[in-house]
């Protein structure tokens, strides 16, 4: 091993960050603990028998696609089927305007890695996903975060903050939005958000990147338009993901977009890994044409359904009354926020080895240090049984850090 390890290293990797996720992963081995802090789906809404089926029906005929390299723009039936599935749901949109990635938190890290210098400015909420946070830090970024209310970022806020990014010579590079079932925040942005924003993007000449990964999973309310449906001037980057409604493991997500912007993602994601995985996006496909997903996606909203509103009424039953927390349409998260003297993040160690419970503190969301009073739940994983237990533990763990202060 070389002496100076640190040295060696560029200034990227210097400035990389854990993701505090993964790291809360390690915990997830303890006897009896209940995880809140994962994103992941319910192990129960994986397809195995139906996927045993087309796994089979693949290796029987199609083996020469499925293990070979494959093209880096994706599968051609799979970006034909994803187009006919958004053109129907009111997209106007070709197959080359699609292209197939390792999951969505690639392509994240590709769009860093093809609009970032370091120091570009990159407006985020507060809070916002901590996968883009991660992937834009990487690459150097100047993360500029807009506050949000319930219906998405701060239009006035936003404009003002661009203006001086302007103003110092420093156009931000895009505005990374997360507008359905927003992660970590729960909340969906309002169609008149959308358009504001959208109007900002265009006077001042800013990509959006819209990542969509929940979309679909939608409880109650009613279904918002896409940014990019709104759009139609090419100003909107779409991300899509099967991670949520499918299989985690498969790791197919994608971009839609203008070609231009496509031809250099794919420039970008040559060097990465030449191709997703042929074997995945074929099974994927054809899991599709049979019209598997759809009724698949069904069955999670109805699981998830009751999970949501199982969790919402446990929270109401067993947290302090100093904590609120948003009521999520959809998805998979929602947010509590606590009195401001506590910090989530410093006793979040202490709650995993004495109630037994992980989740999530929100500093990891917030570009500019803040949160430390706040958690992000998910209520997917677990069952609606132990979700009802856990936030009782939860609740018991921090009416007692409460009780302590107030003595």
């Amino acid at each position: 091993m070389i002496t100076d390890l640190q040295a060696a290293l560029s200034t990227s990797a210097k400035g990389m960050k854990r993701s505090a996720i993964r790291e809360l992963l390690k915990y997830l081995g303890q006897p009896g603990l209940i995880s809140f802090s994962g994103g992941f789906p319910s192990p129960l809404t994986f397809p195995v028998k139906e996927l045993k089926e087309v796994m089979n029906e693949v290796m029987d005929n199609e083996a020469n696609i499925a293990l070979q390299y494959g093209s880096t723009e994706g599968d051609n039936l799979l970006r034909e089927l994803l187009v006919k599935r958004y053109n129907a749901k009111g997209l106007n949109i070709g197959k080359e305007n699609v292209i197939i990635t390792t999951a969505s938190q690639q392509a994240l890290d590709l769009v860093g890695r093809v609009f970032i210098d370091p120091g570009d400015p990159v407006i985020v909420g507060l809070p916002s996903y901590l996968g883009g946070i991660n992937a834009f830090h990487n690459y150097g970024a100047n993360m500029i975060g807009i506050p949000m209310d319930e219906e998405g970022e701060d239009p006035v806020y936003m404009e003002e903050k661009i203006k001086e990014q302007i103003a110092q010579g420093k156009r931000p590079k895009f505005i990374y939005l997360i507008p359905d079932f927003h992660n970590p925040a729960g909340m969906t942005m309002s169609e008149r958000r959308r358009k504001q924003i959208l109007e900002i993007a265009r006077r001042y000449d800013i990509l959006i990147l819209e990542d969509s990964p929940y979309r679909e999973l939608r409880y109650e309310g009613e279904e918002q338009k896409t940014i990019y449906e709104l759009d139609g001037t090419g100003h909107v980057i779409l991300l899509g993901t099967f991670s949520k409604i499918f299989c985690p493991g498969f790791r197919i997500g994608w971009v839609i977009g203008h070609p231009d912007v496509l031809d250099k993602i794919v420039v970008a994601k040559q060097s990465a890994d030449l191709c997703t995985p042929p074997f995945t996006q074929r099974i994927a496909a054809r899991f599709m044409e049979k019209g598997l997903l759809d009724s698949k996606i069904e069955e999670i909203k109805k699981m998830y359904s009751v999970k949501q509103k199982g969790m919402l009424k446990a929270l109401e039953d067993f947290m302090p009354e100093e904590f609120t927390w948003t009521r999520p349409q959809g998805g998979l998260f929602l947010m509590l926020e606590g009195p401001k003297y506590l910090d989530t993040n410093a006793v979040l160690l202490d709650c995993i080895k004495e109630a037994n419970v992980a989740y999530v503190a929100g500093t990891s969301f917030f570009c500019d240090g803040g949160g430390h009073h706040t958690m992000r739940l998910n209520f997917s994983y677990e069952s609606e049984e132990t979700n009802r237990e856990g936030a009782k533990r939860l609740g018991d763990f921090y009416k007692k850090l409460i009780a302590n202060h107030n003595k």
